[in-house]
């Protein structure tokens, strides 16, 4: 059953929240002392311990009650009600007044994302270039 589907899937609720806050998982991964590996496990967990949880949350600079009541469905509406200061209750910790549109961070990510690979790509069609060379000579 996918992720998705599972509203109480914990791991989920803390993969969104960090990448809200514009977190890599390498980052959450070295503020816990742990591998960015572990963070990926933990964001594939549907239950996690209460106090790793804990430790999730400070580090996130959430409550833990915001990772456990957050709902993924409810994202692009609490954003774009964000005028009213009252809706953050402090769960997450600050005032942060977010003013982006999440479709247009993830079409952002995907070009970035995009780049990457056409430049990886090029690197890798220099480097058979290059090979090629050295074979022929």
């Amino acid at each position: 059953m996918s992720t998705l589907t599972k509203p109480n899937h914990i791991g989920r609720k803390i993969s969104c929240i960090r990448e809200l806050r514009d977190m890599k998982q390498e980052a959450l991964a070295q503020a816990l002392g742990i591998s960015q590996q572990t963070i990926s496990t933990i964001e594939n967990s549907e239950t996690i311990e209460e106090e790793k949880l804990a430790e999730i949350a400070k580090a996130l600079g959430v409550t833990v009650e915001a990772i456990k009541s957050f709902l993924e469905e409810n994202m692009i509406s609490y954003f774009n009600s964000f005028h009213d200061n009252s809706i953050n209750n402090g769960h997450f910790g600050n005032n942060n007044h977010y003013t982006f549109n999440p479709l247009d961070k993830l079409m952002e990510t995907f070009h970035e994302k995009e780049k990457l690979y056409e430049r990886l790509l090029q690197a890798e069609k220099d480097k058979i270039e290059y090979l090629e060379k050295l074979l022929n000579k």
